[in-house]
């Protein structure tokens, strides 16, 4: 494997897996500061037990996802340095904005709202944690600022072979940011209601807690219901705008060998031949791929041939098509997530308004399982999103063969994905057990979150925090 390969892989795997904390830890603020303000309104032992059991499963999230974010910047560094000397003029402001503003009001907010348990006011209380969400949100964006640019460069000019931001405001307006924005917020917000809601059905359908989870299922499945809805229409919108400016990622998401005709169809699902340029049994949707690409029925899409030699022509000679097999898999396996989850969600609002929740035992098991839904979800748009832009790291500017490290010897970058690798193999399990071990101890449970090493106890006479 080449040195691009291996920092590619290693970026990858390192990234995909503090993608998958991210977004739960911005949808579970959210629903904390949902819980809360019902708690606030109407105080309750079950409303405490909940906002206990709940706190010390996004405080385990939010402490790996800290540790595994951390990483992604030293690789910049290690294995980016042409990468990160190029961009660097314009990724500073937003990541530093993100870093000294937004993830330092979630911090002391989160630290506000752990010790601040009968010590502030129930209003300011829960107002803490509606920061902690707004912050968690902000660093999203901010985020997804420098990510835009790496889509859609905008507010920039290239001095002495690098790109210096010359319009912060343009950076801001980005195109790209506000539709790649608003489908990740949506999304995460999707994946902590689907958490808390997955988390809920697993004590329902074991007939215990009914009064605190019944409260905390029906707040979780509404807001899967209105996010999973609008993370389609959000989806689609992105879609079309990549349409136009990355039509590249288009036509491989779709395996588009050839230009289609005026009213494209879209293949359901084919077996795709990269070698022969062919795609095999394929199932078609008729006009479909049009109404994706210009919402109409008619509108030729351009297939990847005439798109290599499009870039050909305006960048030089190369090979501008990224991997077909992922990217078509990846888009695929988004949008069936994407149904499933509105389904789940949808028929979960039904059965809860008619009062038939528990009387569908076989539903709240699959609720259960449905947690992974908006994980898997998020991980293939991030693949399809980020696989689909190459051989591009800046789309137009630097490929990703130019942003590598070209002194850092393999054996060097080796060691750091195997050394990543199994740090993150560690992190994740000791992620995951402690998640289970509080989720199987329950609320109201006589062992404190002081003994988890978590947060100080409280000694009030209600659960402690």
């Amino acid at each position: 494997m080449t040195n691009v390969g291996l920092a590619r892989l290693q970026f990858g795997v390192t990234t995909s897996y503090h993608f998958l904390i991210v977004p739960l830890t911005i949808g579970m603020a959210f629903q904390l500061a949902l819980l809360e303000t019902l708690y606030w309104r109407r105080p309750t032992s079950e409303g405490r037990q909940l906002l206990d059991f709940f706190g010390r499963l996004f405080l385990i999230n939010f402490a790996v996802g800290v540790v595994t974010g951390i990483l992604l910047e030293f690789e910049f560094g290690m294995n980016w340095s042409n990468y990160a000397r190029f961009v660097g003029d314009v990724f500073g402001a937003p990541l530093a904005i993100e870093a000294l503003v937004s993830f330092f009001m979630e911090s002391t907010f989160i630290a506000v709202w752990i010790f601040g348990w009968d010590r502030i006011s129930p209003r300011i209380h829960a107002w803490s944690m509606w920061l902690v969400a707004l912050g968690s949100s902000l660093s999203a964006f901010w985020i997804l600022v420098a990510n835009a640019f790496m889509q859609e460069p905008t507010g920039y000019r290239k001095v002495h072979g690098h790109a210096v931001m010359n319009n912060f405001l343009a950076l801001l307006g980005n195109p790209q940011l506000w539709v790649e924005f608003p489908h990740t917020e949506l999304a995460a917000l999707c994946t902590g209601a689907f958490f808390v809601a997955g988390i809920s059905a697993y004590y329902l359908q074991k007939g215990q807690y009914l009064n605190e989870f019944q409260q905390s299922f029906r707040t979780g499945i509404y807001v899967a219901a209105v996010t999973s809805i609008l993370v389609i229409v959000a989806g689609h919108e992105q879609a079309q705008h990549l349409a136009a400016i990355q039509p590249m990622n288009l036509a491989v998401s779709e395996a588009l060998w050839h230009t289609s005709s005026v009213h494209a169809s879209w293949t359901l699902a084919a077996w795709v031949d990269p070698v022969r340029q062919i795609n095999r049994f394929a199932v078609r949707i008729p006009y479909m791929l049009s109404i994706l690409a210009y919402n109409r029925l008619s509108g030729r899409v351009m297939g990847i041939d005439t798109l290599q030699h499009m870039y050909m022509r305006r960048y030089g000679p190369g090979w501008y098509v990224p991997p077909v097999l992922i990217t078509y898999w990846a888009f695929r396996f988004m949008i069936l997530m994407g149904l499933l989850m509105a389904f789940m969600a949808v028929k979960g609002v039904f059965l809860e308004r008619r009062k038939r929740l528990m009387k569908h035992p076989r539903f709240l098991k699959l609720m259960v399982y449905a947690v992974g839904l908006p994980l898997l979800g998020n991980l293939m748009g991030w693949v399809m999103a980020e696989v689909g832009r190459q051989p591009w790291v800046v789309y137009g500017l630097e490929t990703t063969v130019q942003g590598v490290s070209p002194t850092v010897p393999i054996v060097d970058v080796w060691m750091t994905f195997i050394g990543f690798t199994l740090l993150y193999g560690i992190l994740g399990v000791l992620d995951i057990y402690l998640l289970v071990k509080c989720i199987r101890l329950g609320p109201g449970t006589q062992e404190s979150p002081d003994d988890m090493g978590l947060m100080e106890v409280n000694r009030s006479e209600e659960p402690p925090l």
